[in-house]
């Protein structure tokens, strides 16, 4: 590619320099010559020093002499002149003595600019057709993507989905004396960090096919009808191989529901979609060919995508449970020199909420950490400090910047949180810190919820209630004048959860069992309403935080000085002090 670039920067650049060099010799050989006057003009005709004359029709004549050197006069212009210069035995010449010189020099310049036409001519009509190219999609077919459902712990439901077809590729004629229709389409929908993807990979793996895998983000272009063509050639280059499997990650990227109003939307996108769908109609489920695509919003698709003979299965991949959550731990481990210390199962039970990808990013830190040490084995304390980087981040380095005020601010902020986590029984309390960490936190709690499907009222209530603690600490122990901005990431999931609890879950008499997202999808709606009934229930459940706290006053004492005593304190501890 380089030398190509280097190629079409040279050529023009030793055209210019050719044309230059031309140039030159032009000017040097048209430079004038040395004039006399006319009588002494014809004085050397007379003598017969003169052999050669080129008459013009400019203002002055050239003539050569004996010895070869060219000379110039005034040009009279008189009827006689030839006459009189014929007879005197001079060859008279009606064109100018360098004329020849000058014709080949204009010649070879405007050759070089004509090939200099012709090229950038064809250089842009390549160009044109390296457009027409962008159509042509770069995905290679991996025969061997090395994932087999052996390296995939959890999801065992949405496992055997996926296993199902890798009978249906291998064998389909066996359905087909059933008149059975192998699945076209199957979309793999939950968190990130699930799996969706190391699913798709296994599918191709233990099928032995080829497997193809783009992102949606590869078919958004700004030129119309390029994503169109990359989706047929996607497809066309699958169709090549015969079973295969066409892997589309963030399918939403081109897959969103598509508006009815004239001025939303993306026309391109719109292409691209209506292409996907084409194809998926265009190949028979005998062809061995299965199109699986991963989205975390299945709900935002177009129906047209979701339908039976599109993408038939619609497979959640959910966040894993505490059982789940100990086998991929145990997968991870499993190569690591592990130390006799270390508890997988106690760690499973402290990362709910956490994906396989999370763990994964975990076990990472936690070896990093051990080799960092230089230690024989990862300890339960490498994989504590570990889960502490993932959720907060590593702890600074320098404290020196943190004055004694500070830390008290801190320590009764976190202190508040976990007195009434442990007074709400709403999760337990794995440690506390006021070290500050790389995140931006002053100090955190590590709190684990329970796990559960569902989160009730109440749970939520009681989170909210955690969240609001902090603030309620500060205002308790230093005034109401002197809260800080400690709180401002609390106060924004206060708000996020309220709002989803009004506008989604329909939790509030107040505002009814609707769901006010899906009217803010077709009309308009006044958020006044919402807002008002937030606040109003957010305020009374502060007035009961402030409560709790000013009822256990000497346990937030208490927990605030151990923080400010050892900076950080950890579950035994701090069941010991609140008991």
């Amino acid at each position: 590619m380089n030398r190509l670039k280097n190629k079409n920067i040279l050529i023009p650049i030793l055209l210019l320099v050719f044309v230059l060099i031309i140039a030159f010799f032009s000017f040097k050989n048209s430079r004038p010559h040395s004039e006399i006057m006319y009588k002494d003009f014809i004085e050397e005709v007379q003598k017969g020093n003169v052999t050669d004359v080129y008459i013009t029709n400019r203002e002055a004549m050239e003539f050569k002499l004996k010895d070869g050197s060219i000379l110039t006069t005034e040009n009279p212009r008189s009827l006689n002149l030839k006459e009189t210069l014929l007879l005197n035995g001079v060859k008279v010449h009606e064109r100018s003595a360098s004329s020849k010189a000058e014709t080949i020099i204009l010649i070879i310049i405007a050759s070089s600019l004509v090939s200099a036409l012709i090229y950038l001519t064809t250089k842009n009509s390549k160009s044109k057709g390296g457009a027409f190219k962008l159509s042509s999609i770069e995905v290679d077919a991996v025969t061997d993507t090395g994932i087999t459902f052996e390296n995939i712990a959890g999801n065992e439901e949405a496992k055997e989905s996926i296993k199902e077809l890798v009978d249906f590729i291998k064998t389909p004629e066996k359905y087909a004396k059933f008149k059975a229709r192998m699945p076209r389409g199957v979309i793999l929908y939950g968190p990130p960090g699930t799996g969706k993807t190391l699913m798709a990979k296994a599918l191709a793996t233990e099928a032995n096919v080829p497997f193809f895998a783009v992102n949606g983000s590869d078919f958004v272009q700004i030129y119309v009808g390029v994503g169109a063509g990359r989706i047929r050639d996607l497809f066309k280059k699958a169709k090549e191989k015969g079973k295969a499997v066409i892997f589309i990650d963030e399918i939403d990227a081109i897959g969103k529901k598509r508006s009815m109003r004239a001025d939303s939307g993306s026309d391109e996108r719109d292409q691209t979609l209506n292409a996907l769908l084409s194809e998926m109609s265009g190949f028979k489920s005998s062809d061995g060919i299965v199109v699986i695509a991963a989205t975390n919003r299945l709900d935002i698709l177009d129906e047209a995508l979701l339908r039976p003979g599109r993408f038939d299965r619609h497979i959640e991949v959910n966040l894993p449970d505490v059982k789940d959550r100990q086998r991929i731990l145990e997968l991870y481990l499993k190569d690591k020199p592990l130390a006799d210390d270390v508890d997988i199962s106690k760690i499973a039970k402290s990362t709910v909420y956490f994906s396989g990808a999370k763990l994964e990013n975990l076990v990472n830190e936690a070896s990093i950490l051990a080799a960092k040490e230089n230690s024989e084995y990862i300890t339960m304390k490498h994989l504590d400090k570990a889960l502490s980087i993932v959720i907060a981040g590593a702890e600074k380095k320098n404290k020196d910047v943190f004055s004694e005020t500070d830390r008290k601010i801190t320590a009764y902020h976190e202190a508040g949180h976990a007195l009434v986590a442990k007074l709400t029984n709403s999760s337990s309390i794995r440690k506390i810190t006021i070290i500050p960490s790389t995140k931006g936190a002053g100090g955190y709690t590590l709190t684990v919820p329970k796990d559960a499907n569902y989160q009730t009222k109440k749970m939520l209530l009681d989170t909210i209630k955690v969240y609001l603690a902090g603030r309620a600490a500060e205002e308790v122990i230093f005034g109401k004048d002197n809260i800080t901005t400690g709180a401002s990431n609390d106060i924004q999931r206060v708000t996020e959860i309220i709002i989803s609890m009004i506008k989604d879950y329909g939790m509030f008499e107040t505002s009814g069992l609707l769901s006010y997202s899906v009217i803010q999808e077709n009309s308009y709606i006044d958020m006044k309403h919402i807002v008002d009934t937030a606040n109003s229930i957010v305020k009374t459940l502060y007035e009961e935080v402030m409560d709790l706290i000013n009822n256990n006053l000497d346990k937030l004492h208490r927990l605030a000085n151990e923080l400010l005593e050892k900076e950080t304190i950890y579950e035994e501890e701090i069941d010991s002090i609140l008991s």
